[in-house]
């Protein structure tokens, strides 16, 4: 039979085992936390085309080939569930670096969670800012207030919830450490200069406005 080349080979499923090929490279190493870890790759694999921008044209979709990731470990640092292998993609010039790729992404959580707090307790995109100069000032300040907590983590006493366990100092959270923060200010003194006086303001003169605040173009993601 005649036809149209096959643009795809064969399909490579990750829930089927009878599908894998044999992997490219496979690499293993012994964590602590998770025990043994194990890796399997599989380059030249492409995902399925769903979209392109132009569609309707009759045109072939591209293939954007990379390599396919199985992490396998031993156990999770809580031993309370069952782990499950986790499937990544690569795409890039280079080969992956297969320990360095697992080193960051067990960092993705603590990098999450550091987020998470800035946000939602140090306040960090509360503020709305008028100029990028600004949101650079306070993020900075926000970051240089998550340092002092964690600087203080073995300066205080844990005040824990009702329903919180104990911890030890040297594994108190930043969200602990501000709780029991104030008992830091009467120890540390007057860290501020005394105020000068300068006498009262004339405030802005009569008949005169303020000028429209300068617009600035939002950041907008491209197609």
């Amino acid at each position: 039979m005649r036809g149209r080349p096959r643009r795809h080979g064969a399909q490579f499923v990750c829930d089927d085992p009878a599908t894998w090929p044999a992997p490219t490279s496979q690499w293993s190493a012994a964590d602590g936390p998770y025990g043994g870890v194990r890796l399997q790759c599989w380059s030249g694999l492409h995902a399925i085309p769903q979209r392109h921008a132009k569609r309707g044209t009759r045109q072939g979709r591209p293939i954007i080939r990379g390599t396919l990731l199985r992490w396998e470990v031993e156990h999770l640092p809580k031993r309370t569930k069952v782990p499950v292998p986790l499937w990544l993609w690569w795409w890039g010039p280079d080969p992956p670096d297969r320990e360095m790729i697992w080193r960051v992404y067990i960092a993705r959580f603590s990098s999450e969670h550091t987020f998470r707090f800035l946000q939602q307790t140090l306040k960090w995109t509360t503020p709305k800012l008028r100029s990028p100069d600004s949101a650079d000032r306070w993020t900075w300040l926000v970051i240089l207030a998550y340092v002092q907590l964690r600087l203080a983590q073995s300066l205080v006493v844990d005040h824990r919830l009702p329903w919180q366990p104990p911890l030890p100092s040297e594994k108190l959270t930043p969200a602990r450490v501000r709780r029991a923060f104030s008992q830091l200010l009467p120890t540390l003194g007057c860290l501020a200069c005394p105020p000068k006086p300068c006498g009262h303001s004339p405030g802005r003169p009569k008949g005169r406005r303020s000028r429209p605040a300068k617009r600035i173009p939002a950041v907008k993601l491209t197609a």
